[in-house]
């Protein structure tokens, strides 16, 4: 057998070659032993070469490939498409599984997205055609797109790729061109795909919770004040002002809020305009008609013109208002007192006026049982209740806010926290927004714009002390 050597640098060499091949006396030199120093020279070379494609196929093991793996989102249509115009019907099925269904040809759609980020999405609609085949024009700022569709069962429809130049909302905008059948299609979801590395997509994901109906609603955003730690509150008091083309169909504009319920204004219909005063029962039902008796609001007064009721449906209770044509651009003020009657019980009660005037409007008395509390958590918030206005931005200012205690000394509110309800706060909505602008606190919401507030964020504004409320409190209407 043949033997093999070392080198000094502990590298194998090649075996030692017998005499007998060689056939040459032992101190004669040979073409065989020249021919060794380049058989080693080969071998090592090899093996270097083993050694480097071995590493390099490692290297490419554990390193990060060039091209990101496609995510996708499924967008359901029924919880973030819109009417553009919101007057014309939006035709939403309500089993599940459906979609949008339409048949006129003049009627607009649009479904609204966020992106955290400049992104190529690749879009597609999943959707099915009863009957025939129709053809949608599919727009997106100037890009278009037409989608011809066919088919009795839902499946995938191509859309197109879609470049969004900058991080927020993106709007689709859908109208039907041709179809076959009754109607030109009924849409379920809105299908996108993106390799654009660590996109977040974000929209009103499912209906629970009836979130579909919440989130095409928008999010509330809330501001509450910060009070006075030790002082008993009886009286809570600010100024709203509504900018002109804020005052949005559906919007709720509350001024006054507390532990135990709310007082401010709302657009309710092209013509009519609303000031509203609830008070929660302490019975916690959504059904005002399952409150026990001994746990239902009593109406002890209520202004001229006022209606006083019961409401539902989020929570239950006693509720009061006013067809008041209130307008944009003027600032209105509120006043609310909340006073205990018995160890048992505490009085609600609220007024307004235009800001000035000192004609303080009475909206209505409660009384609340089985409660005895000061005014406590004293805030302003901003809904629309309008799902079919979820698209649209409304806003307001908040302003000059005081409190003023038992003792009759008032206190200046110039900061407030800022939040919002779990439409924002689980990025179902992120069309919401809040802050101090000089001498007012201000909140937005809906409209699909790209800007989002940093909930928690406590917001100072600058002090009002000149402006400290001049109230009479004795010649306030009680009845």
């Amino acid at each position: 057998m043949w033997k093999s050597s070392t080198s000094q640098s502990g590298t194998p060499l090649p075996p030692a070659l017998p005499r007998r091949i060689l056939g040459a006396p032992r101190n004669r030199p040979s073409k065989f032993r020249k021919l060794i120093p380049v058989i080693v020279r080969r071998s090592l070379l090899s093996r270097l070469i083993l050694l480097s494609n071995a590493l390099l196929a490692a290297l490419l093991s554990i390193l990060p490939v060039s091209s990101t793996p496609a995510a996708d989102w499924t967008v359901p249509v029924a919880g973030n498409i819109y009417s553009v115009d919101p007057e014309q019907e939006l035709r939403i099925g309500r089993r599940a599984g459906s979609g949008l269904s339409w048949s006129d040809a003049g009627d607009r759609y649009a479904v609204y997205i966020h992106v955290d980020r400049p992104a190529t999405l690749e879009l597609a609609f999943e959707a099915r055609v009863p009957q025939g085949t129709s053809r949608l024009l599919v727009t997106s700022g100037d890009q278009k797109w037409p989608v011809t569709l066919t088919g009795a069962e839902f499946q995938k429809h191509a859309i197109g790729k879609l470049e969004v130049p900058q991080a927020g909302y993106f709007r689709l905008e859908i109208q039907g061109e041709e179809r076959a059948g009754s109607v030109f299609a009924e849409l379920r979801d809105v299908l996108v795909s993106s390799s654009t590395e660590g996109l977040k997509v974000d929209y009103v994901r499912d209906n629970e919770g009836n979130m579909f109906y919440w989130g095409r609603r928008g999010p509330s955003v809330h501001l509450s004040y910060v009070m006075p730690k030790e002082a008993k509150i009886q009286y809570g008091y600010s100024e709203l002002t509504v900018p002109e083309g804020k005052d949005t169909m559906g919007s709720y504009f509350m001024a006054n809020g507390f532990g135990e319920g709310y007082f401010g204004i709302q657009v309710n219909g092209p013509n009519e305009r609303r000031v509203l005063f609830s008070i929660w029962s302490p019975f916690s039902t959504d059904n005002p008609k399952e409150i026990p008796e001994d746990q239902r609001i009593v109406k002890l007064a209520s202004g001229e013109g006022v209606r006083v009721g019961e409401f539902g449906n989020e929570g239950s209770g006693g509720q009061s208002f006013l067809v008041y044509p209130w307008k944009a651009g003027t600032t209105y003020s509120f006043l609310t007192e909340v006073k205990p009657d018995s160890p048992e019980s505490t009085v609600y009660t609220s007024w307004f006026c235009e800001k000035g005037k000192q004609d303080w409007k009475l909206m209505a008395s409660f009384r609340r049982p089985k409660t005895q509390t000061s005014l406590k958590r004293f805030h302003s918030f901003l809904e629309n209740f309008n799902p079919g206005y979820g698209h649209k931005t409304r806003g307001a200012l908040y302003g000059n806010v005081w409190v003023r205690d038992v003792e009759g000394q008032w206190h200046e509110c110039t900061q407030a926290k800022f939040s919002v309800d779990p439409t924002g706060g689980k990025r179902h909505r992120l069309d919401y927004n809040g802050g101090a602008d000089g001498k007012n606190f201000f909140m937005t919401n809906c409209g699909f714009f790209s800007e989002t507030g940093k909930v928690g964020e406590v917001f100072t504004r600058e002090s009002t002390a000149d402006q400290k409320p001049e109230i009479n409190f004795d010649s306030l209407p009680r009845k």
